[in-house]
Parts: C-alpha cells; structure tokens; sequence
C-alpha cells in the first residue's frame, strides 16, 4: 500500500476523527479556564496541561485523559501522515505539508503531556517551558535560538488569522455533504475559533520574541503567560472572554470538523 493510500484509508480516517475529537476537548477545557481566569480571577493553568489536569480531577478523569493521550497520539499520526503525502486536496503542495508536519510535533507533545497527566506528575507546562529556554538561553546562540522558535511561533498564529479571514478551513470540510444549517453554524465557528487561536499563538510567539531580546527566560512560558497577559491589559476581562469564546468556538468546530472531515 502505498503512504497515499494508506492515509486515504478507512483505519486513518478513524484515526484522523478520534484524534480531532481530542484536540477538541482540550480547546473546548482550555476555553472554559480562560472563562474562569476572566471572571473569577482563577488560578488554574490556562494552558493544554492545565485544561487536561482539570479533566483528570473529575470523576473518571483518569481514563478520560488516558483516552485523550491516545486521541492525541493519533491525531499526531493523522497529520504526520499528510506532511509525508499531503493533505487532502492540497496533495503536492510544500506550504500544507509544512503545516502539517508542525501539528505533528506539536501534538506529539501534547499528547507526551497527557501521558505525564495520567501519570500523575504535576510540574507545570509554564514552569517547563521556562526552564528549557532557561537552559537553552545561557548557551552561544541560545537567545537566537529562542528568537527563532518565538517568530515561527509568531508566524504560524499570523497564518491561523490569514486562514481563518480567508474561511481556507472549508476546503477540508466535506460542505456538499451538510445540511444549510449545518454550514451556517460551521463556518462562523471556523472563522472565529481560527483567529481566536492564531492570535493566542502570535501573542505566545511575540512573548517568547521578546523574553529573547530581554533575557527573560521565565517569560517565554507559553499559553498561559499569553493569557495572563492579556488578563494585565486594560480591557483585559473582555479580551479574555473574547479568547475564551474563540477557543470553545474552535473546540466546538473541531468537533464538526472530526465529522466532516475530507480525510
């Protein structure tokens, strides 16, 4: 078989549907957080781990996040799969395949993390994140390497925003298969999860950027530092429950996006 075939095949698209239901349910507890830090002044992690270790606390959390880790995992597969032999309907273009290959490694590692959630370990994601750029700061040319994680970070969120104005999700989308109502739910959903995501991760890589430039390492901490950031700002309460209501909307169209996938 070959590695088209195979990710055309019935086994990935299964595959594809249980991973993006996953991914799913971490944006939709990530959204819920940020809804928390927004009006109840929450001290939860407003980040992937954080949105898993409040799953793991509830009745059956365990095996909810086990199931999570391996939905994932999965999802890792799926998309490792299109940046080898591209992505449905963009087969033979570089950019996709690219894309593709950072949701790989990207979810590779949040799945590493709720496989560590399962396992009970409690350091925190941001307490992570800062101790590797730490790390990789006091080296020769750590601060660039820094920088340059910071800006492709950056990058990929300003494309998240592009794709999302430009509505560039529904052409992964089966739509001749929905109903109408089904497509005037769908696309605003995509439309506002997308920006609302892409511009988390512009705001996580601009962060990242600039604790490089300052030699701040504890301040390239990720998702969280970014909300808390935006918690600091003067409007900041209505700029979260704007995240918060883009990261359930694109919770909300991932669970779409798992039925009516082109896979």
């Amino acid at each position: 078989m070959s590695g088209r075939q195979l990710r055309r095949s019935a086994p990935m698209g299964v595959l594809a549907r249980f991973g993006l239901t996953a991914y799913a349910l971490v944006y939709l507890m990530l959204g819920v957080l940020t809804f928390d830090v927004a009006f109840s002044n929450g001290h939860h992690e407003t980040d992937q781990r954080g949105a898993m270790q409040a799953i793991a606390v509830q009745a059956g959390g365990g095996a909810l996040i086990l199931i999570l880790a391996l939905g994932l995992s999965a999802y890792a597969l799926w998309r490792l799969a299109e940046a080898a032999v591209g992505a449905a309907r963009e087969e033979g273009k570089t950019g996709p395949r690219l894309q593709s290959l950072f949701s790989a490694v990207t979810y590779t590692a949040l799945a590493a993390t709720a496989f560590v959630v399962f396992g009970g370990r409690h350091q925190s994601q941001a307490a992570q994140s800062s101790s590797l750029s730490a790390r990789l700061m006091v080296h020769t040319g750590g601060r660039l390497l820094v920088a340059a994680v910071g800006i492709v970070v950056l990058v990929v969120g300003i494309v998240l925003i592009v794709q999302g104005i430009q509505r560039r999700f529904e052409k992964y989308l089966r739509v001749n298969k929905m109903s109408e109502t089904t497509r005037r739910v769908v696309i605003p959903l995509g439309i506002f999860g997308s920006i609302a995501r892409g511009a988390l991760f512009a705001l996580v890589g601009a962060l990242i950027v600039r604790a490089a430039v300052r030699f701040k390492p504890n301040d390239a901490s990720g998702i969280d530092a970014a909300i808390r950031t935006l918690a600091d700002q003067r409007y900041g309460q209505t700029l979260l429950a704007l995240t918060a209501l883009g990261l359930v909307a694109f919770g909300l169209y991932s669970l779409v996006e798992a039925r009516w996938r082109a896979t």
